[in-house]
């Protein structure tokens, strides 16, 4: 059973033989993920992951006795097509709640028009603290912050084995790579970890020599790397070609480690990776029914399983937003913002509730996901 506030939603495997009746209506809900350009892999997991909650809450009647409907708007990878889309989605399909949108930089650029329009979203990935210190009292974040993530991790410092004498970065430049960066930088310098050298990569670069010769040349031992996928899987191969000796810890849970086995074969060995669900060992998830469900769900869509690490966001952050409408009784944007507050759902990640962040009055909601270190030994996922 997953419990949505006072309702209880039927496992997810229910949907693959169930035959609802409908209302001739339905409720929207806008997804603003990016399917295609430089972090296009990530966007299509989230939204395959939305689309199984669709799916799932369709099968056991939708919400208020109406169908769910999804919405989805291709970002593009870009922060200007993120805001069309969000214009979009409000205005002309009129959606009273959306989930998106990826990047904090296009998360941060869509912000604005959630005040100008009172429509609220859940989001589901991004990572900068400014999402949720802003002043924006129509966001709702189910994704840890950068500071969260780092913080976390300091906690399990002590597995490391050697332990971490200096640690450089490389980072993907923008808020989400320079976020974490800064977060993580902080913690790693209270702890008494020396810093090295941070290098920065535009999203769509592909060589990254320079940048992985300068952090050589730093004489580290731990390369922290944030980044989408994609780069994530140019950086290992070319940290490879070049020989740097440093450990390689990515952050951000956007590492997708099947994928970088099957595209960086070797150069994906060893390295560490900091997740917020590990679909390898669901048995270990805070909500265990619920994670082995999410993962035969998604399998039994045929969708890839490297897309497991990412496609969980969009599933918890659909029937955190099913639950909300059910629990304000209308599908309209006020009465869903009130409701998000009281909501309660247990989810692939954890248990999800918002706590308020921000200035007085001007509050956002904060989710306190859980989060995991895996690493690859031999062509495998393991937990160190």
């Amino acid at each position: 059973m997953v419990r949505t506030g006072s309702v209880a939603v039927l496992a997810i495997g229910a949907f693959l033989g169930a035959v609802p009746a409908w209302a001739q209506d339905s409720i929207k809900i806008g997804v603003n993920e990016p399917l295609t350009g430089a972090v296009a892999a990530s966007g299509n997991y989230v939204t395959n992951g939305a689309r199984i909650a669709e799916e799932m809450l369709n099968a056991q009647g939708g919400v208020l006795g109406k169908k769910i409907q999804l919405i989805i708007e291709d970002n593009k990878s870009n922060p200007k097509e993120a805001v069309s889309a969000a214009e979009k989605l409000i205005v002309r399909d009129k959606v009273p709640v959306m989930m998106g949108a990826w990047s904090s930089t296009f998360t941060l650029a869509v912000m604005p028009k959630l005040i100008e329009y009172s429509v609220p979203m859940v989001v589901e990935t991004s990572s900068s603290g400014k999402i949720t210190t802003s002043g924006n009292p129509w966001v709702f974040r189910i994704a840890p912050t950068s500071a969260m993530e780092a913080r976390a991790f300091g906690e399990k410092l002590g597995q490391l084995n050697p332990p971490i004498k200096k640690a450089d970065f490389l980072a993907v430049n923008n808020d989400f790579g320079r976020g974490a960066s800064d977060e993580f930088r902080k913690m790693l310098e209270a702890k008494g970890v020396k810093v090295g050298v941070t290098e920065t990569m535009a999203p769509e670069a592909t060589d990254l020599s320079a940048q992985l010769a300068r952090i050589k040349q730093s004489d580290g031992d731990t390369l922290f790397v944030t980044t989408g996928v994609e780069q994530i899987t140019l950086v290992l191969k070319q940290a490879a070609e070049q020989r740097l000796p440093h450990r390689i810890i990515t952050t951000g849970g956007s590492s997708s480690p099947d994928q970088l086995i099957a595209q960086a074969g070797d150069a994906a060995n060893n390295s560490y990776h900091i997740l917020f669900f590990a679909p390898w060992f669901p048995e270990k998830a805070v909500n265990p029914d619920i994670a082995k469900a999410f993962v035969e769900a998604w399998n039994k869509k045929g969708y890839e399983f490297a897309g497991l690490t990412e496609g969980f966001r969009g599933y918890d952050g659909i029937t955190t937003i099913a639950a909300a409408i059910k629990a304000a009784g209308k599908a309209e944007p006020q009465a869903i913002r009130d409701a998000l507050w009281n909501t309660k759902v247990s989810g692939v990640n954890g248990n999800i509730a918002f706590t308020k962040e921000g200035p007085a009055g001007k509050e956002s909601g904060q989710n306190q996901p859980n989060i995991y270190i895996v690493q690859i030994k031999g062509g495998k996922v393991t937990l160190p």
